[in-house]
């Protein structure tokens, strides 16, 4: 094609490119308007409603992408393209990227199966795969956790599904076991009761009522153990307070801690 020939092809046609132009960029910033206008309604939705914290960014995420996916198609169909060729073209895209990312698709399902079983919520205190945390939200792909020494732990959704989820906080309230090892030359009764004064703290239930007992004869001590229950929040200010308490009152007590050791018996 000559120069004069483009130039008069532009001339001709000029007015249509700079009509659709528009067009295309009037219906691509009404269309991202609208989108921003959903999300911060969907938002007020999901605050008000029965859902777990925890999901809302797995369901903005999908419901985003899917509003942007849609923002696509129209643009170009605005634009005279053949949208059914690029869906088609889209499904087989499709069903190859989910064979090569099936690993990240797994991750997906298992997002959407936490959505469905809610073992735990948001600000939950969990442990799962032997990794302990507060859960901060379930994403589209990973399930963010925040570790009791502030990390950020991302766990796939696919392992979370998988593993042992141990929920500390849906009951609300946990029971604080410690556990200690006395000296033989200490008597039982008097270790026992020092043990239930160590374990009297305000933030401690009186039902089940704090408990203390004598647990094994070992090679070298005596074990013991005391319970008590408390709610879910307190667990480990509880769990420090009895700890010291009982260092405090054995050594006002001449009670003996002991600690793995042989005694040697030579006959002459």
């Amino acid at each position: 094609m000559t120069w004069q020939a483009f130039v008069s092809w532009v001339t001709s046609n000029g007015w249509n490119l700079l009509s659709v132009a528009l067009k295309t960029v009037a219906i691509g910033a009404v269309g991202v308007l609208l989108i921003r206008l959903v999300m911060k309604a969907l938002n007020k939705i999901l605050e008000k409603s029965k859902l777990e914290r925890a999901s809302h960014s797995l369901i903005k995420t999908l419901i985003k992408t899917i509003m942007y996916v849609l923002l696509g198609l129209i643009l170009a169909s605005s634009l005279g393209i053949d949208v059914t060729g690029i869906v088609a073209l889209a499904s087989v895209a499709t069903l190859a990227i989910s064979l090569a990312l099936q690993n990240m698709l797994a991750n997906v399902i298992g997002g959407f199966t936490l959505l469905y079983t809610d073992p735990f919520n948001a600000g939950d205190y969990v442990e799962i795969a032997g990794q302990s945390g507060t859960v901060k939200d379930v994403g589209i792909a990973y399930t963010r956790l925040i570790t009791p020494d502030n990390k950020l732990v991302f766990i796939p959704n696919s392992a979370v599904v998988a593993a042992e989820i141990v929920n500390y906080s849906s009951t609300g309230t946990r029971r604080v076991e410690v556990k200690i090892n006395v000296s033989y030359d200490t008597d039982p009764d008097l270790v026992v009761k020092t043990l239930l004064e160590a374990a009297q703290d305000p933030r401690i239930l009186p039902d089940p009522a704090p408990f203390a007992t004598l647990t094994e004869y070992g090679d070298h001590a005596i074990g013991y153990v005391v319970r008590v229950w408390t709610k879910t929040d307190d667990f480990w200010d509880v769990y420090h307070k009895i700890n010291g308490g009982i260092y405090d009152l054995f050594n006002e007590k001449g009670i003996k801690m002991t600690y793995p050791h042989v005694n040697v018996h030579l006959d002459k």
